[in-house]
């Protein structure tokens, strides 16, 4: 199976890569745990039926010492054990974040607060740009069929 687009081929659309990957440099630099990193954009990812991220975070998540446990329950992380408090919350915020489409009021009001809680303006500014980002990225895979369950750890930097 083939790509619709090579996306790194193309002149375009490697430019606009570039510059989402320096955006996400910023979020990948910021306090933000490196783990509900992960578990964010694996959840999103998941919602998102991007099989390609998926298999990115996964495996990534994996390279960085992250429990095989805690990511195949990240689809189920309501009834899990494994998360804390602060993990839930940002999984929260970004299933509601994902789901933007499927509710009248976007992100509510209590989703907010609860991760208000456990991150300070810095992480909360960096979760809510990870979750618009993750989004873009599994937006365009989508679109263009990217293939999944090659991607190396590292592969792209």
């Amino acid at each position: 199976m083939d790509a619709r687009l090579d996306f790194f081929g193309n002149a375009l659309a490697a430019k606009f890569a570039r510059y989402i990957n320096s955006a996400n440099k910023v979020i990948a630099d910021s306090t933000l745990p490196h783990a509900t990193q992960e578990l964010v954009k694996l959840r999103a990812s998941q919602i998102n039926g991007c099989g390609f991220c998926t298999d990115m975070h996964y495996k990534d998540a994996v390279h960085a010492g992250e429990d095989a446990v805690r990511l195949n329950l990240v689809a189920a992380w309501r009834e899990a054990t494994v998360f804390t408090d602060a993990e839930r919350a940002a999984l929260e915020l970004a299933e509601q974040g994902t789901r933007i489409a499927d509710a009248a009021g976007g992100v509510t009001d209590e989703a907010w607060a609860e991760a208000s809680e456990h991150y300070d303006e810095d992480q909360l500014a960096a979760l809510v740009s990870l979750i618009a980002l993750i989004n873009t990225y599994n937006r365009m895979n989508v679109i263009v069929q990217q293939p999944a369950g090659g991607y190396q750890p590292g592969q792209f930097g």
